[in-house]
This record gives structure tokens, C-alpha cells and sequence, in this order.
């Protein structure tokens, strides 16, 4: 049974093959996108656009009207966390094709974890055995040990 344990947030992960539990968690490589690190003002140089109300307030001076941006400051960071999810999804679909691993263990933030989950190939969905919903990235080895669920064997009669 070869297990892959990959811990991720929205910038890094960090993979774990998990061959012989007399072993341990054995470390297996990572993978980061700088860019996720970054603000919204240094992925876009302009602001997100402006909407006016149509009428001023009651009592209020005319011609003056209240404005607000339009939402869209979040919109460039939560692009490159998609971008990244899609990376490693594709880094999870390669090590499943070259048998690396056939049992799939992901620890990640709530928010992360739905993200990574969507950009998953339905191949590397069917070997997940555990989803573990913390983001335990910048936790010593042991806290990620402790947070490890126990696997039941895999059934092999399917």
C-alpha cells in the first residue's frame, strides 16, 4: 500500500509517502506558487471599477451621489488560488500515473480543501482515502502525525 499524504494551504504543499507505518511519513517533496503570496494591488495594476447610486440621498445635496467599488478585490488572488489548486492537482494526477501512490490523504484549510477538490482529475478522487479539513502546512511533523487518521486496508475484493 503506498499512501501519499499531501498537506496544502493556498500558497504551498507539501507531500508525504507513507509506505511502512514502522517508518513514518517520509518526505516526498513540495510544490509553492510565490505568486499566491502576493496582494491583490501587486497581481493587478488597476483598482476594481466604481458604481454610482442612481439618486441622491434624501435631504442630501444634489448631483451628490454616494459611490463604491464594484467587489472585484478579491478576484486576482483567488484566481492564482485556483491556478495553483490546478497545479497540484496535475502534480497528483502525474504521481498516480507513474504508481507512486494508490491512496491519497489530504490535509488542508476548509476554504483550500473545496478549491483542490474541484480542480481534482476523477481519477485521483477515486484514491482519496482521508480529507483532513486544517491547514497544518507550517506545523511541526508531529502535529501532522497526530492529526493522521487511521486508514482501514483497502478493500481488494472490488
Amino acid at each position: 500500500m503506498h499512501v501519499r499524504v499531501v498537506v496544502a494551504d493556498e500558497i504551498s504543499a507539501i507531500f508525504y509517502d507513507l509506505e511502512d507505518p514502522a517508518k513514518g511519513l517520509q518526505p516526498a517533496g513540495q510544490l509553492s506558487d510565490p505568486r499566491a503570496r502576493l496582494h491583490d494591488q501587486e497581481l493587478v495594476s488597476d483598482r476594481p471599477g466604481r458604481v454610482y447610486d442612481h439618486a441622491p440621498r434624501q435631504g442630501g445635496r444634489r448631483g451628490a451621489t454616494a459611490h463604491h467599488g464594484t467587489g472585484g478585490e478579491h478576484e486576482a488572488h483567488k484566481h492564482e488560488v485556483e491556478i495553483f489548486a490546478r497545479q497540484l492537482a496535475h502534480e497528483l494526477e502525474t504521481a498516480r500515473r507513474a504508481h507512486r501512490f494508490d491512496r491519497l490523504v489530504i490535509m488542508a484549510g476548509p476554504k483550500f480543501l473545496g478549491v483542490l477538490r474541484a480542480a481534482l482529475p476523477d481519477s485521483v478522487k477515486a484514491t482519496i482515502a482521508a480529507e483532513v479539513p486544517k491547514d497544518l502546512v507550517h506545523h511541526p511533523l508531529q502535529t501532522i502525525k497526530e492529526h493522521l487518521p487511521q486508514l482501514p486496508p483497502r478493500d481488494r475484493s472490488g
